[in-house]
């Protein structure tokens, strides 16, 4: 069944909520850390002038506790590391199930964290709610999007940075996409509908391609939706042997997104050939950052889930994104 036919930080932050439901939430000033070693950018909308399918996300744009409802303009926010910069940039795209954004615990926490290691973290607030395959109170049911704004938005954002990849100091051959839960599923998404944009071209930078060099996947969700079978993926995620390579981190004791959708990925992954690593922990649950988790599990930061960025670290060392020696 189509997709689309069934239905549907860190830094100087100033709050504004108004009447206009495109101005963003969160605005932030240029401004280094402490140790001057990250650049954090203004927020900086990602389409020139008129949005795809403008109109569809209604109400006002609010904060609250580290999530962000009803985003009708997305930006992205750049972390840039200001020493021992590998030219690797990463495109973060926070969970929430297509409803919300974690734009903290699983945003700024993270892109703060990639560029201390050397690469540049690149946050994008994508359209939310109902932007992706998301879950509907009324039938109590999983429905599609009545367009793929959260996938247009993605697709709009590698391409927007290989187009601008001299002014952000990174490497237009080193651009990945990592995401959490529904960010997950919308790095699968990305990584497998590339070839074609999901909106009308705007400009030069939708003349880039918005394939991603690599893609991290965390605990993600929606990869079941449109099954039948046992071990079969969501259709809607048409893996190939020209799929990027992949890293992909779940606990086994998610009781939000259950394993199953991170395993079908990795299965389709190796049966096209794509190089891909993953990793089960028995403990860790769902919703978990930077050493940090949202939810209620003693001693988490004990755990073995939460070395997890070592290990991508390391990963991005092997598939050659960063070198030996550049990340100190």
């Amino acid at each position: 069944m189509s997709r689309f036919k069934i239905g549907i930080l860190s830094g100087i932050c100033l709050t504004i909520i108004g009447c206009n439901q495109h101005q963003p939430v969160v605005v932030k000033q240029p401004v280094k850390d402490t140790a001057g070693k990250i650049t954090v950018s203004q927020t900086i909308p990602i389409w020139a002038g008129h949005i795809p399918d403008e109109g569809l996300i209604k109400g006002t744009e609010t904060y609250n506790d580290g999530m962000v409802s009803n985003v009708s303009n997305p930006t992205i926010t750049v972390f840039t590391p200001a020493v021992k910069n590998t030219g690797a940039a990463i495109v973060v795209f926070p969970g929430g199930g297509y409803k919300k954004l974690a734009v903290e615990l699983e945003g700024s926490e993270i892109c703060r964290w990639l560029a201390s290691i050397g690469v540049t973290g690149i946050l994008l607030k994508y359209r939310v709610p109902d932007s992706g395959p998301h879950h509907d109170d009324s039938c109590d049911c999983q429905k599609d999007p009545l367009r793929p704004m959260a996938l247009q938005d993605a697709q709009r954002t590698v391409g927007l940075l290989r187009h601008q990849a001299a002014k952000w100091k990174i490497d237009p051959g080193k651009i990945g996409v990592m995401g959490f839960s529904a960010g997950g599923h919308l790095v699968a998404d990305i990584s497998t509908n590339y070839k074609k944009r999901v909106y009308a071209p705007v400009d030069e930078a939708d003349r880039q391609s918005c394939r991603p060099d690599f893609a991290l996947l965390f605990f993600p969700g929606h990869m079941l939706f449109h099954t039948r079978q046992p071990y079969d993926l969501n259709p809607d995620l048409p893996v190939t042997p020209q799929t990027p390579p992949t890293f992909l981190l779940q606990a086994g004791n998610d009781p939000v997104d259950t394993i199953q959708n991170s395993l079908v990925y990795y299965i389709a992954l190796k049966k096209a050939g794509v190089p891909a690593e993953y990793h089960i922990y028995a403990e860790g649950g769902h919703a978990f950052g930077y050493r940090k988790t949202s939810q209620h599990i003693k001693n988490w930061i004990k755990l073995p889930v939460a070395d997890w960025p070592r290990l991508v670290e390391t990963w991005l060392h092997t598939i050659h994104m960063i070198r030996e020696g550049e990340a100190e």
